[in-house]
C-alpha cells in the first residue's frame, strides 16, 4: 500500500496512476489529488474536514472580537494554498467570520508557509496595515511565524493571533495567550491511526466502506487548552 500526503492535486497524478495500475492500493491522507481521478486511483482518504477546520477557527474570531467590542476587524491572512485544503481553510474561516461580524475586512492574503517566510510578510503587512487586528496562519509556519512578527515588532497586546496545527511552541504561546487566541488542529497521531487502520483493512481485501474517513478537529482557546497539550504531549509529537 502506497500511503502518502500529495502537494500538488495535478502534478501527483501521474504517480498515483502508475501505483493504481501497478495494482498498488494508495490512501491519502491530509491531502489528495483532484477528486475525480482520486475517486479512480485512491482506494481511500483519511481527511479532517478543511472548510470545517476554517470554520471553527473563524468562530473563535468572532467570538473574540465580539467580547473586545471590535465589529469591523482587519485580518491579514498567511497562506500555504498552493496546496487547496488551506484555500478551503481560509473559505471556512471567512465563512464563519462573516456571518457573524459582517464589516470585518481580509486586508491581505499572503504566501507565508514556513516561519522564517511567514516572520518576514508578517512584518512587512503590519507596517502596510497599521491598523490590522489581527493574523489568520492557514498552516502551523504561518502561525508562529505571525506569533513573532507581532513580538519582533512590539504589536503585543495590539495585534492577536488565529491559527492552525498544534506544535510545542503554538501550545507555549496559547498558554502566554497574549498574542496566539486560538488554534484549531488535526492530530497527525490520530490520523495515523486512522491510516493504520485503513491500510490493515485494505490488505485484508476489505473495501472501505466510505471513500473519505473523517479525521477529527480540535479546537484550543483557551490557556488553559496550552498547558494540557504541553501535558499530553511531553515528546511535542501533535
Amino acid at each position: 500500500v502506497l500511503v502518502l500526503s500529495p502537494v500538488s492535486a495535478t502534478a501527483s497524478i501521474p504517480a498515483l496512476r502508475l501505483a493504481h495500475e501497478s495494482g498498488v492500493p494508495v490512501v491519502c491522507y491530509n491531502t489528495c489529488i483532484e477528486d475525480e481521478a482520486a475517486r479512480e486511483y485512491v482506494t481511500a482518504y483519511i481527511l479532517g474536514d478543511p472548510h470545517e477546520f476554517g470554520r471553527q477557527l473563524g468562530d473563535a474570531a468572532a467570538d473574540h472580537f465580539e467580547g473586545e467590542g471590535v465589529d469591523d476587524p482587519r485580518i491579514a491572512v498567511l497562506n500555504c494554498e498552493f496546496v487547496e485544503v488551506c484555500v478551503q481553510r481560509r473559505e471556512g474561516f471567512e465563512e464563519a467570520l462573516f456571518a457573524r461580524l459582517p464589516d470585518a475586512r481580509i486586508v491581505a492574503n499572503q504566501e507565508g508557509a514556513t516561519i522564517d517566510e511567514a516572520v518576514d510578510v508578517g512584518e512587512r503587512l503590519l507596517t502596510a496595515h497599521p491598523d490590522l487586528d489581527a493574523f489568520y496562519g492557514e498552516a502551523g509556519g504561518a502561525t508562529m511565524g505571525a506569533v513573532r512578527a507581532v513580538g519582533n515588532r512590539g504589536r503585543t497586546g495590539d495585534v492577536v493571533v488565529f491559527g492552525s496545527d498544534m506544535s510545542t511552541d503554538a501550545a507555549r504561546a496559547l498558554a502566554d495567550h497574549r498574542v496566539l487566541k486560538a488554534n484549531v488542529d488535526i492530530s497527525g497521531t490520530a490520523v495515523g491511526l486512522l491510516a493504520g487502520e485503513t491500510v490493515e483493512r485494505v490488505i485484508a481485501g476489505e473495501e472501505p466502506e466510505e471513500f473519505v474517513t473523517p479525521a477529527p478537529i480540535d479546537l484550543y482557546t483557551t490557556p488553559e487548552h496550552g498547558e494540557e497539550w504541553l501535558e499530553t504531549h511531553p515528546d511535542g509529537i501533535p
